[in-house]
């Protein structure tokens, strides 16, 4: 059996409002959650209490998601003023 390779190379990852897309998810979650509180003795009858607590578990995934993407975004902008720093001419060598 031989091995498939692909035979283009992959798309470069999208990049977009991540920390937004992130926060939006996580209210949506919690939003959610906080919709079937009220008819927990509902789901509770039917044995689906399960759907309660995966809104809840998507409310907290997505808050550590947030600190994630934050803490990504904070990285990459350091980088690229470090970059930039790096490559900006100073005030001596323009002057020579």
């Amino acid at each position: 059996m031989a091995k498939w390779t692909p035979r283009h190379e992959a798309p470069e990852p999208l990049e977009g409002p991540i920390v937004a897309t992130i926060t939006g998810g996580t209210i949506l979650w919690f939003v959610m959650f906080l919709v079937q509180v009220p008819f927990y003795g509902w789901f509770a009858d039917r044995d689906l209490t399960w759907w309660v607590w995966t809104c809840l578990a998507g409310a907290g995934l997505g808050l550590i998601g947030i600190w994630y993407v934050r803490s990504r975004d904070a990285a990459i902008k350091r980088s690229q003023a470090a970059a930039d720093a790096d490559t900006a001419p100073t005030a001596e060598n323009s002057d020579s």
